[in-house]
Formats: C-alpha cells, structure tokens, sequence
C-alpha cells in the first residue's frame, strides 16, 4: 500500500469516528432530562419553592401546585424527606439540620398536621441558634391550633368505616347545648389567635381551622335533624351560616352545593313523609324547598371555571326530574 493511499485509509477511518461520536452525542442530548423534570438537586433548591409559597392566601385560593400537580406543601414535604434520605452521608456534618426541620413545619403546618409541626419547629429550635425566636413562636402558634383541633367531641371523620359508625350513634347521645358550646368556645379560641397572627402567613391557616369548626357543626346539625321537632330548621340554619360566614372561602362553591343538598334531601324527605296526593301535602312548602334547592344549584352551574359547575348541573337535573314527578303524581287522576 503506498503513503497516499495509506492517507487516505485514515482520513477516512477519522471520518467515520468523528460520525459516530456526534451519534453519540446526539443521542445523548436526545435522552437529557429536562430541567424542569430532573429530582431537586439541593436542600436549597427545594425550600426557595416552599418559601416562595408561605404566603399564599390558601384560604380564599387552592394550594399551589407543581409540575407533578401535586399540592407543593406535600411535594416540597416529601422531597425534603427524600433527600435527607439520598444524600444522608453529605448532610451528616448537620450545618442544615435546623434549615431542614424549619422548612419542613411550615410544610406540616399547611398540610394541617400541627402536632408534627410543633415536633419539627422545637427540634430547629434546639439546632439552630438562628432560626430558634421564630421557630419558638411558630410552635406556640401551631400548639394552639393543635389543641383546638382536638375539641371536635369525637365527630370529626376518621376514615375509618367503624370508627365513624359509633360518632355517627354518639350523634343523638350528645346534648346540643353542649356541643354548640364546646364549638363557640373552639371559634373564640381561633378569633383572639386571628388577631395575634394578624398579617403573617398564619392568617390564611387560621381561617381555614374557623371554617373546618363552622362545617364540623353544621355537619353534626345536620345529623341529628330527624331527632328533634326543629332539627331542620336548625340544619338549614347552620348551612347557610357556614355559606354566609365563608362566602371567600376557596370551598364556597362546595358549601353552596351542601346547602342546595339539604333542600333537596328535605324535599324527598317531605314527599315520603306527605305523599302528594294526600291531603296533608302542602303544596306551597313543597315549593319553597324546590325552589330553595334548584336556585342554588343553578347559580353554582353557572359559575363557570369551577370544577363544581358540571357537578351541580348534573345535580339539577336529577332533582327537577323528581320535582316533575311529584307534579305530575299530584295532578293526575
């Protein structure tokens, strides 16, 4: 073989290389993870996200989602907890034990867990010279929002099927007077911590503990309606204050829907209890809980952009089908 075409063997052979390592390349820019998709890298990086949601009203809005369309509370929470986990040998020095424990109470606090709250705050107390005032503060805030919490009189639902089968016996057992008492009491408790809080990140929380007491109490009302001789009008009483109360609420659409619910539910229960073409049928109460239940799922269909619009358009339906049919059952021969 001569120089030339010895030459020209490696020119080639260069060529040829040069091609596969841009394939290569190509393919591994092809497979990169984008940004915005690639697990946090830092401590850092995780809670500037949470900070930068502390202050958002989560009263009158939805929490924050991230690009998973997880709550970012729950997502900052479990990404802070995965890197202690991964990255345990470089974090062993413990320089960012107190930023870690902080970050995750005020994460624990908006996902309404306050005795963990409380844990994580005085555990940052004890590691961080720094952050030990505030986070000192913020547990003395989330104990009272834990032991409010508590005064629910064993009503509050449990997700668990047996447990909230003997809350609901415990219902009728329980003096009304007392309960109502024990829930003005836990609202007292609430209002003078609104006022102390009063523009920091804790009014939105604050807010939305006054609101899970109001429906908490409706709620128990509403269940114990057939037991007394006005337990309607207290059911529907202690709905609309629920709507009345929270009409900022980010759940005022779901409240509206409870109330056109019960209007409804007691139109069934007034056409079982009445038939129609009995004489005792009063055909103006009748009407006034048709119409009390069909006006509110009305102006809820309406309001468009609202996950509950096609839920209480559906719901109208179904009712006036009912409403027709006791019509026609009370004019036809």
């Amino acid at each position: 073989m001569d120089a030339l075409t010895l030459r020209r063997a490696q020119v080639k052979s260069s060529a040829i290389a040069a091609l596969a390592l841009a394939t290569l390349a190509g393919c591994a820019n092809t497979n990169e993870v984008d940004p915005l998709y690639r697990p946090a890298e830092n401590v850092l990086e995780v809670i500037s996200v949470l900070r930068a949601h502390i202050s958002d009203d989560t009263y009158r809005f939805e929490p924050a989602r991230d690009f998973t369309g997880r709550n970012v509370y729950r997502s900052s929470l479990l990404r802070l907890e995965n890197l202690e986990q991964l990255h345990a040998d470089a974090l062993y020095a413990g320089h960012m034990d107190g930023v870690i424990s902080f970050a995750k109470a005020r994460a624990f606090e908006r996902l309404s867990a306050f005795d963990l709250a409380v844990q994580s705050y005085q555990l940052a107390a004890d590691q961080s010279e720094e952050l030990r005032a505030e986070a000192l503060a913020s547990a003395d805030v989330c104990d009272t929002l834990q032991s409010t919490s508590r005064m629910d009189l064993g009503l509050e639902s449990t997700g668990d099927e047996e447990a909230d089968l003997l809350a609901e016996q415990r219902l009728s057992e329980l003096d009304p007077t007392t309960v109502l008492d024990e829930f003005e009491k836990r609202v007292a408790i609430l209002d003078e911590l609104a006022l102390s809080v009063a523009g920091t990140h804790y009014g939105p929380i604050v807010a939305e503990e006054i609101e899970r007491a109001d429906l908490l109490r409706a709620n128990y009302f509403e269940g114990i309606r057939t037991t007394r001789l006005d337990g309607d009008v207290l059911a529907l009483s202690e709905r609309q204050r629920v709507v009345t109360q929270h009409a900022e609420s980010k759940n005022f659409n779901r409240h509206l829907l409870s109330l056109a619910d019960l209007y409804a539910d007691l139109a069934v229960s007034y056409a079982e209890t009445h038939p129609p073409e009995s004489l005792s049928f009063d055909p103006v109460r009748f009407r006034e809980l048709i119409e009390g239940a069909s006006e509110i799922y009305e102006m809820v269909a309406r309001r468009d952009g609202t996950p509950e619009k096609l839920e209480a358009s559906r719901r109208l339906e179904a009712f006036l089908a009912f409403a027709i049919r006791i019509d026609r059952d009370r004019f036809t021969p």
